[in-house]
């Protein structure tokens, strides 16, 4: 849908009459790096070209009201208590970023925001983290009048998915979602938000990106459970390693020396994970910057393998398609991405075995789990930005 019509839809729902503002943010794929984000550790994720557009107006009065093309819901909250909105099944996310930007003294106005989505919900491509920096981007800009740092507009969307509606998550999401580039992947440090943008030369191949259309959703997934066997892990080894702040501070080989330190065995394979991951995205950014595309395609499968075998989020849905998709000879690398528990994976695939590949991935998937899953040829996008 184009803007031209999303603001007839818009008019429709809200009525004729004031200046609309448009807005958007892309989801994100992350081509390598799982799990490592919120242990200060590093990734690559690329802003895809699925994503949250906005269209806005502002209010007279102090209510903000949310619409979404694909869903019935209407919701109604009053910016003057908005803690009373946590737990709404649709619009927390957005209520949430409001409220994390009014505590931070942004004066965010009443205003009608009319959502339209195309990046799959739940599937692990970050459709939240687009529209909490579409959110952010769209009340800041409409109470200031200025372009933020888009920098802390992620830090906005990470802070309303923490403190309001309840997901321990990382920056990661955020970031890629507000700092993108097209044709670029980013390379960035969780631990203090330094980053590089990584030219994608992806030639002749594709990002694929296949979704399982098992539904999940992160608060009622071990996501949590996780991010605490790793800090277990980090305490342990604290106790030799007073200024260790966090895994992804460590080498493989620093962590080899002191693995023993770590007394429950679940919690040194976490651990494990999260350093050789870190490592894999450090030789993934030497690769590509290389033109090296099958090494790095080696490298997405040891991410998965190591995301089955030691951090145990993959499943049989994740694991099935990852297996099929290796199958393919036009397929040089395939892995989970996001969260897990369900969601998506990301291949990378010749252009001319697109077709093949869509066709038998989804024949095995459907044939062993019982329905289909969907697919999204893409490539990277740039990230949120004014319309």
């Amino acid at each position: 849908m184009d803007i031209t019509s999303l603001k007839n839809t818009f008019c429709s729902l809200f009525g004729e009459g004031g200046e609309l503002f448009a807005y958007a943010s892309p989801g994100r794929v992350n081509l390598i790096g799982e799990h490592t984000d919120y242990n200060g550790g590093v990734v690559l994720p690329a802003a895809i070209t699925l994503g949250t557009t906005i269209i806005a107006r502002k209010r007279s009065d102090n209510k903000i009201c949310l619409r979404a093309t694909d869903l019935p819901d209407y919701v109604e909250a009053d910016l003057s208590c908005l803690s009373a909105y946590k737990n709404i099944p649709w619009g927390n996310y957005q209520l949430g970023v409001a409220d994390i930007l009014l505590k931070d003294g942004v004066p965010v106005s009443g205003c009608d925001l009319l959502f339209h989505d195309t990046t799959p919900h739940g599937g692990g491509l970050s459709s939240s983290a687009g529209i909490e920096v579409a959110t952010a981007l769209c009340l800041y800009h409409m109470a200031t009048g200025k372009m933020p740092d888009m920098r802390e507009i992620a830090k906005v969307g990470q802070r309303a998915e923490i403190e309001y509606v309840g997901v321990n998550c990382g920056i990661m999401d955020q970031f890629a979602s507000a700092m993108g580039k097209e044709n670029h992947a980013i390379f960035l440090c969780c631990k203090d938000l330094s980053y590089e943008a990584v030219p994608l030369f992806l030639g002749e191949y594709r990002i694929v990106i296949t979704n399982t259309n098992k539904k999940r959703s992160l608060i009622t997934s071990k996501y949590n459970e996780r991010r605490g066997e790793c800090e277990k892990a980090l305490g342990d080894l604290q106790t030799a390693m007073p200024s260790l702040s966090c895994l992804g501070d460590l080498s493989p080989e620093e962590f080899e020396k002191n693995v023993h330190l770590i007394k429950d065995a679940t919690c040194a394979r976490r651990a494990r994970h999260v350093v050789e991951e870190c490592a894999r995205v450090k030789e993934s950014v030497n690769v590509l910057k290389s033109g090296d595309l099958a090494s790095f395609g080696k490298l997405m499968n040891d991410s998965h393998d190591s995301l089955r075998d030691l951090y145990e989020v993959t499943g049989e849905e994740l694991d099935t398609l990852v297996n099929a998709a290796r199958m393919e000879s036009g397929c040089i690398g395939s892995r989970m991405t996001g969260a897990g528990f369900g969601g998506c994976t990301v291949s990378l695939v010749k252009g001319d075995s697109v077709d093949a590949f869509t066709e038998n991935v989804s024949r095995i998937y459907t044939e062993k789990i019982g329905y289909a899953p969907s697919f999204y040829i893409t490539s990277a996008g740039d990230g949120g930005r004014i319309l």
